[in-house]
């Protein structure tokens, strides 16, 4: 027979703040979403420090048996729910974004962000592998991570394997940004040319359209979990970065003397949801709802579904995939080698 269970998906603010802070609130929703029925509960991507670029998350990143994963797991039992969250973890001298999916027995399972967005790349690795089934009580869920819903590859390996999906993000829109400059100034990207301009809205479609198509093709419900707001962040490398702008926006070249200190900012997508078998949106939760939860009852089929005719293609451009997973990744690997070695001297 099919199984129905009540799931929720966690909005928090995107700006950083302090842990005890960020788990305090986290405790608050957790707790309302848990009297109001929920089996499963999932928090934000980086629910626990807020999101920014800074050299302040190299101290920032936790260990497997550090403060936040004994948070989820206590919670997990008090609540008697499932709870699932991401945070930076160190793992063999590395930092990784990791979502943690604990049951109310203490047992946990991880998935390991596949593909770092941009600039995130500068403060933790990506980490290939295969896909992660955490087998509950509730059923078998498979797990990703923001951008890594980008990728269609990453949604395939699941088909025929789950009975719902958990996802964890910090949907920033960084194809719609603003950067601003030590003067005063500050650019768009409806500033930087036609060829850029084919970046913009990108992120809507990923969190909101790819989503939903992804997760009707897989026939199983998708619980998805967002931060949001508006950040202002300072760009790593920033020289380097509005330079790697330069042979298709040459114009930016008046802005390189202050690259280095620019920042960037934008708002977080909506993608806290709840969404069906079919694709359609149950529940969600608006950005101008601040923090709070979207919740709703979900059913899981009897037998897995296996997928019916072909995936969809993500509707994005090859240039989304170019910036975010090649140019600026590549302008992060000294970031990230500066900031461990860094952080081991301390």
């Amino acid at each position: 027979m099919s199984r129905k269970i009540k799931v929720a998906a966690v909005q928090m603010d995107a700006n950083p703040d302090s842990l005890t802070e960020r788990l305090a609130r986290a405790e608050v929703l957790v707790a309302q979403a848990s009297q109001a029925g929920a089996h499963l509960v999932v928090l934000p991507e980086l629910f626990n420090t807020g999101y920014a670029y800074t050299d302040a998350n190299f101290q920032l990143v936790e260990k497997m048996d550090g403060m936040t994963s004994l948070w989820m797991k206590t919670k997990a039992s008090q609540f008697n729910i499932h709870l699932a969250g991401s945070m930076m973890l160190l793992e063999g001298g590395d930092n990784y974004i990791a979502l943690l999916l604990f049951s109310p027995a203490g047992q946990v399972w991880r998935y390991f962000k596949r593909f770092p967005w941009a600039w995130e790349r500068g403060y933790v690795r990506e980490r290939p592998g295969s896909k992660t089934v955490a087998h509950t009580e509730l059923g078998d869920l498979g797990m990703l991570i923001c951008w890594d819903v980008g990728h269609s590859s990453l949604w395939k390996q699941y088909a025929g394997q789950v009975d719902m999906m958990v996802l964890s993000s910090c949907p920033v829109d960084g194809t719609d940004p603003t950067y601003h400059f030590p003067d005063g100034k500050q650019i768009s990207y409806k500033d930087l040319g036609p060829i850029f301009g084919i970046l913009k809205g990108s992120a809507q479609r990923t969190f909101r359209e790819m989503i939903n198509q992804q997760t009707a093709w897989l026939g199983v419900p998708c619980v998805s979990a967002a931060m949001m707001g508006q950040i202002r962040t300072p760009i790593p490398r920033g020289f380097a970065s509005l330079f790697s702008m330069f042979a298709l926006a040459p114009w930016t070249a008046t802005y390189l003397p202050q690259a280095e200190h620019m920042e960037m900012s934008c708002r977080m997508v909506d993608a806290c949801k709840v969404v069906d078998a079919d694709g359609q949106v149950v529940a969600e939760r608006s950005q101008n709802q601040r923090e709070g939860f979207a919740i709703a009852e979900v059913t899981l089929a009897e037998i897995k579904p296996s997928p019916v005719g072909a995936q969809p293609a993500a509707p994005l451009s090859w240039l989304s995939y170019y910036v975010a997973d090649i140019v600026i990744p590549f302008l992060m690997r000294s970031v990230y080698k500066k900031g461990v070695i860094n952080s081991r001297k301390r």
